[in-house]
């Protein structure tokens, strides 16, 4: 199969960790010893996140005293994708990954006009307690928002549109090579009438990237992988509980936040209803369960109505 995976930037960097490399390259190798065996039977897609990370940069990056001002967020995920792109495709390879595995820097197109760049919600960077979150807000002219126990950054999150490098992708798999894209959902470009690409202060949502990916790749699977082994029905309540599949007409349902889990399946979704191949979303550790429906929560096609194909 065609497998395109998803990997949570928090998978990378749980919540309280410093974020040393070391700390993340521990993560990747985990990472990587999960997805290795997926990639011995499968084509296989790697698309991560870079909340945690990009948004360590873009701290340092208003610290810096040699600067006049910070870089803007397109060069801070072109950043990321290089420095987690090689981290994985290291790792891959030490994990005993057996075909070529390469990182493609990746540009997304999005609509200037995208309601999102109105209304953050993308969260990026470390936990604060709220009094810190507010005077950074203050300081720096961010946007906040409360993300568990603390606060956050949040940034604009438009929909991705279009991957420009997604013929690479599709003849770098065609040649059999593992491809790690879509790093940070992609770095977010506007584009001209005349073709022109300009990037943007932005941070695309890797789930949503990953799904047009798995749709124009025609891959016949998604899977997101993050820190929680399922989505839970009640969640953060005595009464949540893992939900193990999910028909594609009952997502709209649930009501989950925008700055979490609601972007992965609503990205499950959109795959699953564009493609009619299921979708999943589970831990990065249970991979291979996942793959053969033993563990996360599976995204199931609609059912055909009552008297189709007759």
């Amino acid at each position: 199969m065609r497998i395109v995976v998803a990997l949570g930037g928090n998978a990378l960097l749980e919540r309280g960790e410093k974020p040393d490399a070391a700390v993340q390259r521990r993560h990747v190798r985990r990472a990587a010893a999960a997805l290795v065996p997926l990639a011995a039977e499968h084509e296989l897609v790697v698309c991560h996140g870079n909340g945690p990370q990009v948004g360590l940069l873009a701290l340092e990056s208003a610290a810096d005293p040699a600067l006049s001002r910070p870089y803007p967020l397109d060069v801070l995920d072109a950043q990321t994708q290089g420095m987690i792109g090689y981290w994985l495709v290291q790792e891959l390879r030490n994990a005993g990954l057996r075909r070529s595995a390469i990182a493609v820097l990746t540009q997304t197109v999005v609509d200037a006009g995208d309601p999102a760049f109105a209304t953050p919600t993308k969260f990026v960077g470390q936990l604060y307690d709220r009094a810190e979150a507010e005077r950074l807000a203050a300081e720096r002219d961010w946007r906040i928002a409360p993300d568990g126990a603390g606060w956050r950054r949040v940034v604009p999150s438009p929909r991705p549109r279009r991957i420009v490098e997604r013929d690479t992708v599709a003849a770098l798999l065609d040649t059999g090579s593992l491809v790690v894209c879509g790093g940070g959902g992609g770095i977010p470009v506007v584009e001209a009438a005349d073709g022109r690409l300009t990037g943007v202060e932005a941070v695309v949502d890797k789930d949503l990237t990953a799904a047009l990916l798995a749709i124009e790749l025609h891959a016949d699977r998604l899977i997101i992988l993050t820190d929680v082994t399922a989505v839970m029905r009640d969640f953060g309540t005595p009464r949540q509980s893992p939900i193990g599949a999910l028909g594609v007409d009952e997502l709209a349902g649930l009501g989950l936040p925008a700055g979490s889990m609601g972007p992965k399946l609503d990205a499950c979704g959109i795959f699953t209803a564009a493609t009619g191949n299921p979708s999943a979303i589970g831990a990065v550790d249970d991979a291979a369960a996942i793959l053969h429906g033993e563990a996360g929560t599976w995204i199931r096609p609609a059912p055909a109505p009552a008297g189709a194909g007759r």
